[in-house]
């Protein structure tokens, strides 16, 4: 099993910054894909952005430009930078990994195998 721990969630003003950490332990060695999930009641959960062990990337249309994800292999950990935050951005924050990097193309949660408990950011206009 992998077991997958965020953080970094919070309020921040629009404009404003925070970044996302998700901490992966357990069979880290079944994991290729990892990205960021989000989720607002009423609506699906969608893919904010995801990357695979050899560094390709994948963004949601709406995130491009602001936010950026990225991996440190030695600490187990993918980050996810958002920059120029929006109230539309509000949501819980998912982190979510998968064996299979073409994950990372495939805007559908049933797709990654692991989830972490997610995290709120909130971004006030």
């Amino acid at each position: 099993q992998v077991q997958l721990v965020e953080s970094g969630g919070g309020l921040v003003q629009a404009g404003g910054s925070l970044r996302l950490s998700c901490a992966a332990s357990g069979s880290i060695f079944r994991i290729n894909a990892m990205g960021w999930y989000r989720q607002v009641p009423g609506k699906q959960r969608e893919l904010v952005a995801a990357s695979t062990s050899g560094g390709s990337t994948n963004y949601a249309d709406s995130v491009k430009g602001r936010f950026t994800i990225s991996r440190d292999s030695a600490k187990n950990t993918v980050y996810l930078q958002m920059n120029s935050l929006k109230p539309e951005d509000t949501a819980v924050y998912y982190c979510a990994a998968d064996r299979r990097g073409g994950s990372i193309w495939v805007n559908r949660p049933t797709t990654m195998d692991y989830w972490g408990k997610g995290t709120l950011v909130t971004v006030s206009s």
